[in-house]
């Protein structure tokens, strides 16, 4: 009587070590990629967040008449919340003639 050996299904070493370094490949092209994209992304949220207290200034100044106006006293008269006021200078907002300027 003939014993059947059954075949084993598996990766070889090999395969597996082709498949990690393609991986890799992968991993090392997207990384950079990722860096750049992270980097226009605070770029826009800066230009953002100066066109939003840049419209608030307006704001104040149209309703208040004058022309030197702080973030601060933004935030006290409601115009911009503590958070915009503390992530404006994070992004280094600062303004300048009644300008809101990104440094």
């Amino acid at each position: 009587m003939k014993i059947l050996k059954k075949k084993q299904s598996g990766f070889t070493l090999l395969e597996m070590s082709i498949v990690l370094f393609i991986i890799s490949l992968l991993v090392l092209i997207m990384l950079p990629n990722l860096s750049q994209q992270r980097k226009h992304a605070n770029s826009i949220h800066g230009k953002a967040m100066t066109s939003v207290i840049q419209t608030q200034i307006d704001a104040y100044e149209n309703e208040n008449g004058t022309d030197n106006v702080s973030l601060e006293e933004l935030n006290k008269a409601n115009y911009l919340t503590d958070a915009q006021v503390q992530q404006a200078h994070h992004e280094k907002i600062v303004i300048v003639d009644g300008k809101a300027i990104q440094r």
